[in-house]
C-alpha cells in the first residue's frame, strides 16, 4: 500500500517534505525527530532534511524535482521565504511553522499557537489558501522589506544572535552615521516623494490594510534624525509609526524607489544589496499555504 492520502478542500496530499533550519532562533534539538512524529500521527511517511545555508536553492530543486504535494518548513520567516518563492503560484503547498525570531508568517496565518499544534490544525482543517506577496527588482518578499541604509541592521541582528556585541555596536554606529546623507525617493502608485526609509509590508502582517485589499502597505519615513530609521528597521516596520506625522502611509501596487548609491534591502530579515533604482510590485497570489481560511 502506498501513502495514506489525506483530503482537504482543494487539497490532496500524499507527498511530503519537511525542510527543517537548525539555525533558526527558535529551532531547538530534536526538531526534525518531533516533527517527524507528527506528520506519522496522520499516517504520513515524510521525508525530512536539515536545510544547507550554501546550497538552498540547489537542495530546494531537489526538493520539488521530487513532487511533493505539501512542504513544511520549520524556521524564520527568511526560510519560509525561500521555500515560497521557489514554490511559486504553480508549486506545492507550503506549511510556514514558526521556528525563527519574529514568526510574522507562521502567526499571520496559525497564530501564537505551538508549531505541533498549528500543523495539526492544518492538516485536519486546512484549506490550500492563496497568500499576496511582493518583489523588489524580482526579489520576492511575504512579511515585510526595508529598503535604504537603516536595512545594514540585518547584519547587527546576526551579530547579536553570534553573541558578538561588539560587532553590532559598531554596525550599528556605522548605519546611524550613514543614514541622514543617503536620502531615497520614491513613486507609489504615481505619488512621488523622498525620505531616509521605505518599508512594504504585505497585507497578510499589516496591521493596517485587509488581506484583500489588493496592495502593499508603503510606508517612508521623512526625519530629520536616524533614530525613527533605525527603530523602523528593528521593529520590522510593525509599530506606531503610522501616527507621525512625518511618515507618509499608503497603499502600493506598483512603484520604485532611486537613490544617489546603490540601495540596502532587507527582505524578510534576509539583508541583500540591489541597484540605485528598484522596482517594486504586489502579487495577489503569490504561493499556496495550507492553513485554516481567513474566515476561520
Amino acid at each position: 500500500m502506498g501513502t495514506p492520502l489525506i483530503r482537504q478542500p482543494g487539497v490532496a496530499i500524499r507527498r511530503v517534505h519537511a525542510l527543517v533550519n537548525p539555525a533558526s532562533g527558535g529551532v531547538g534539538p530534536g526538531a526534525a525527530e518531533a516533527l517527524c512524529a507528527v506528520l506519522a500521527e496522520f499516517g504520513l511517511d515524510a521525508r525530512v532534511s536539515e536545510l544547507e545555508p550554501r546550497a538552498a536553492k540547489t537542495q530546494m530543486r531537489a526538493i520539488l524535482d521530487a513532487g511533493p504535494d505539501l512542504i513544511v518548513v520549520m524556521g524564520g520567516d527568511g526560510t519560509a521565504g525561500l521555500v515560497a518563492g521557489m514554490c511559486g503560484p504553480a508549486g506545492p503547498l507550503v506549511a510556514p511553522l514558526s521556528g525563527g525570531t519574529m514568526n510574522k508568517l507562521g502567526r499571520a496565518l496559525y497564530g501564537p499557537q505551538p508549531w505541533p499544534e498549528a500543523l495539526a490544525g492544518a492538516l485536519k482543517r486546512g484549506a490550500a489558501r492563496w497568500m499576496p506577496g511582493g518583489e523588489v527588482d524580482g526579489h520576492p518578499f511575504y512579511c515585510s522589506a526595508v529598503l535604504g541604509p537603516v536595512a545594514r541592521l540585518a547584519r547587527a541582528r546576526e551579530a547579536v544572535r553570534a553573541h558578538d556585541l561588539g560587532r553590532a555596536w559598531r554596525l550599528a554606529l556605522s548605519v546611524s552615521r550613514n543614514v541622514l546623507p543617503n536620502r531615497l525617493f520614491y513613486e507609489f502608485d504615481g505619488r512621488t516623494g523622498h525620505g531616509l526609509a521605505v518599508g512594504l509590508i504585505c497585507p497578510t502582517v499589516s496591521r493596517a490594510l485587509d488581506e484583500d485589499e489588493g496592495a502593499l502597505e508603503a510606508v517612508a519615513v521623512r526625519l530629520h534624525h536616524a533614530r525613527a530609521g533605525v527603530r523602523l528597521a528593528f521593529s520590522n516596520l510593525i509599530g506606531d509609526w503610522r501616527d507621525n506625522p512625518n511618515v507618509t502611509v499608503r497603499p502600493c501596487v506598483r512603484g520604485r524607489v532611486w537613490a544617489r548609491r546603490p540601495l540596502p534591502a532587507m527582505l524578510d530579515g534576509e539583508f541583500m544589496r540591489l541597484g540605485r533604482q528598484v522596482e517594486i510590485r504586489f502579487r495577489p497570489r503569490a504561493f499556496r499555504a495550507l492553513a485554516p481560511s481567513a474566515d476561520d
